[in-house]
């Protein structure tokens, strides 16, 4: 946020709530409250300690012409994770004007860093205790998370972040809840969220949607669509509901449309059932130039404009490797994206008929051998502001399918389902799927995963061309080669 902006938000927050009679101080030293920070190296202050959310309930009223004016009352259900003096809540922006905690004003509020509010509650609250905090609040929304859309309306959408820019929350993907929307908007306007619809009410002037996703999700999956949509819906073929909504910029697209039932069936036949009580698609007409392309917002993907079977599958794989089980940290962003971009490996084998050892496989080792930046980013652990690098999407995609030639299909799809079942609704680490990977194969895979996973170079021969990938390798196709072709082939600049 800039400057600016800190400095305005800061002296209006501080007006507003001494009238509310909310007294914005520092906490004293002897205080034992709960943490700024989950603990995830790659970014400290996301989420907070002391308590696990179960629910939350997201109330705004939002009118863009006024302008792109957001007022929020929002509602977290927790749990004490140990006794709490005071907590911590993730909110960018906004004039704060009144905090309870079961009912009771808070009897203080203070904000830190750039998206910490500090709540003091009346009394101390003890380990173990269920307890729900409200926080009312407006203004226009600042957070990097929070975009304009064409013609006028708004999405929230971001990764790692975007809950923060329009709701208070524990911002971090190990801190899962369900999560119920309550917008109104000005009549014309509609409102798309997460999960199933409920019902949608009228006032003067206004009208106001609800939705609810009843199985626990990740905040930064979490998403509000606001424009004048088409809407579009349809059933899965076990009678899943199917709801489409299109920007009035964005084409409606009945033919993708027709093939998300049998893509996900498709996954289904993979990874295990489906996770969700509902499927479909957010389809934007984007204002600004920073918001995703296509993003894995629970349930209903939203998309930039249009999408095809290929962005159908890579989010809806992430219905599964993201959503369902989610990352225990942002380490594991390998958990992901490399499952999602592999889909689109299995999609073309399955639909095409694709061969994906001389197609996909050759010719990313043609293209990526000799190029030793290519290797450079672990897939786990791939560094602070590299979580999302497209190593995990290319070199990953490469890694997963090479494993499934060292396993073998049966080792290797099982375990993909048997990682569903077991972490469903969850989260989970990349080291326990290496774990998980060698107890169901019964290999060892330490030198596997430490020269694709762990590693910074090309992996060795017998990693990179492992089962029938080994007709790949250039010794092989030349009778054996010579005995420098065979020690030094995969190098920089080597393969021709």
């Amino acid at each position: 946020m800039p400057a600016r902006w800190k400095h305005r938000h800061r002296t209006t927050t501080l007006a507003t709530a001494l009238a509310a009679g909310i007294v914005l101080t520092a906490m004293p030293a002897s205080a034992a409250p709960g943490g700024s920070g989950v603990g995830d190296p790659y970014f400290p202050d996301d989420g907070n300690s002391g308590y696990d959310v179960s629910g939350y309930d997201v109330r705004v009223n939002y009118d863009p012409a006024r302008p792109r004016h957001l007022e929020g009352d929002t509602t977290v259900q927790a749990v004490a994770t140990q006794d709490l003096d005071r907590f911590h809540l993730d909110l960018e922006g906004f004039q704060v004007t009144s905090v309870t905690v079961d009912g009771t004003p808070a009897s203080a509020v203070s904000r830190e860093g750039a998206h910490e509010l500090v709540v003091t509650p009346a009394r101390p609250i003890a380990k173990n205790t269920r307890f729900s905090v409200r926080v009312r609040y407006s203004g226009k929304p600042v957070g990097e998370g929070w975009h304009t859309l064409a013609d006028g309306g708004a999405s929230a959408t971001g990764e790692p972040h975007s809950a923060t820019a329009w709701y208070p929350a524990n911002d971090h993907p190990s801190d899962k809840a369900t999560f119920r929307l309550t917008a109104t908007v000005p009549t014309g306007w509609q409102v798309v969220g997460n999960g199933r619809p409920g019902a949608t009410s009228t006032g003067r002037g206004t009208s106001t949607f609800r939705w609810y996703e009843d199985r626990p999700m990740a905040t930064f999956l979490s998403t509000i669509a606001i424009d004048k949509f088409t809407v579009r819906t349809s059933e899965l073929s076990d009678g899943t509901p199917v709801i489409h909504a299109y920007s009035p910029g964005a084409g409606v697209r009945p033919e993708e449309e027709a093939q998300l039932p049998e893509i996900i069936d498709f996954l289904a036949s993979k990874f295990g059932p489906y996770p969700f009580s509902s499927a479909g698609a957010i389809v934007i007409d984007g204002n600004d130039d920073d918001g995703p392309n296509a993003l894995e917002t629970q349930s209903r993907p939203t998309y930039q404009g249009a999408f095809s079977d290929v962005s159908m599958v890579h989010e809806n794989t992430h219905q599964w490797f993201g959503n369902s089980v989610s990352l225990s940290d942002w380490r594991d962003g390998c958990l992901a994206e490399c499952f999602a971009q592999y889909a689109g490996q299995l999609w073309d084998e399955e639909k095409h008929g694709a061969d994906l050892d001389n197609g996909f496989y050759r010719s990313m080792v043609e293209e990526s051998t000799a190029d030793p930046d290519f290797w450079t980013t672990r897939l786990y652990d791939p560094g602070q502001g590299r979580e999302l690098a497209g190593a995990l999407y290319f070199k990953g995609s490469m890694m997963l399918h090479a494993l499934r030639r060292t396993v073998g299909d049966t080792a290797f799809f099982g375990t993909l389902r048997r990682w569903q079942r077991d972490h469903r609704y969850g989260n989970a680490s990349w080291p326990q799927f290496e774990a998980l990977m060698g107890k169901v194969s019964g290999k060892d895979l330490t030198g596997f995963f430490g020269a694709w996973a762990h590693g910074t170079t090309v992996p060795e021969k017998k990693y990179l061309f492992p089962g029938s990938l080994g007709s790949l390798d250039p010794a092989a196709e030349h009778g054996g080669g010579t005995a420098a072709a065979r020690n030094t082939w995969g190098g920089p600049g080597d393969h021709t």
